[in-house]
Parts: structure tokens; C-alpha cells; sequence
């Protein structure tokens, strides 16, 4: 297998109310698809919404299921304060605030949002280096 991650498809309850969230609330660009499916382009991995029982569906596994997941999505920024307004245009757009940005014990700066559906993600600064 080769080392690279093309797409990231969410599971997503409501696939309009999701689009509506990361197009107009994030402001991730929205590309041209099929109805019924939305993909964002992003730098180097596209993020994919599709609703979770199709999904489920095509994976042949049982759509149920809540409560930590055991992943989260990650969003690298390039400072604290970075960090502070970027969960901040999270939550106007309709995130739930997990974890306020904070001193982290790897030395950076980090904090966490839920999307409409509690996925996680991390806004993070991290001054070892950059993901890019």
C-alpha cells in the first residue's frame, strides 16, 4: 500500500445540514459532485460527507453505534491565537466547543470541536513542525 490517504468519508446524519456546516460555516471548498454526496477539497486529502446508513450500507456494517469513536480529524494552524479563532469560527458556524485551546503537555497549543454529527476535531499549533 502506498503511504497517502486520498479521501476521509463522515458518516453524517444529515447531509445537508453537514454540507451547510463546513461550505458556509468553515468555509472548506465544496466541489462538484453526485447528488448525494458532497466532497471538499483540502490540502493533499479530500473530506467526504455521505449519510451514514448508506455508508454503513456499503461497508456491509451496522449504521448503530455512539459515543467516542476513536479517531479525530485534525487541523494544524500557525500559531495559538490561531488556534483560539479558528475554533471560535467553529462554534459560529454551528460546532459544539469540546476543549477550549490550551497548553498541551508536547509543548504546543491545542483544543477540540464537534461537528453536527460529534465528530472531533483538533485545531492544533504545533511548533516541532508542520504538516503541510
Amino acid at each position: 500500500m502506498e503511504p497517502r490517504i486520498t479521501l476521509i468519508t463522515l458518516g453524517v446524519a444529515d447531509l445537508d445540514r453537514s454540507i451547510r456546516f463546513y461550505r458556509d460555516g468553515l468555509k472548506l471548498p465544496l466541489r462538484d459532485g453526485p447528488l448525494g454526496v458532497a466532497f471538499f477539497e483540502t490540502h493533499g486529502t479530500w473530506l467526504s460527507l455521505y449519510p451514514r446508513k448508506a455508508l454503513a450500507g456499503d461497508a456491509t456494517v451496522s449504521p448503530e453505534g455512539s459515543g467516542f469513536s476513536g479517531f479525530a480529524l485534525a487541523h494544524t494552524v500557525r500559531s495559538p491565537e490561531e488556534v483560539d479563532q479558528t475554533l471560535r469560527e467553529a462554534v459560529e458556524a454551528g460546532a459544539e466547543l469540546i476543549k477550549p485551546g490550551q497548553k498541551v503537555f508536547w509543548g504546543g497549543y491545542s483544543g477540540y470541536f464537534a461537528d453536527p454529527d460529534a465528530f472531533l476535531w483538533e485545531v492544533a499549533w504545533n511548533p516541532h513542525f508542520w504538516v503541510e
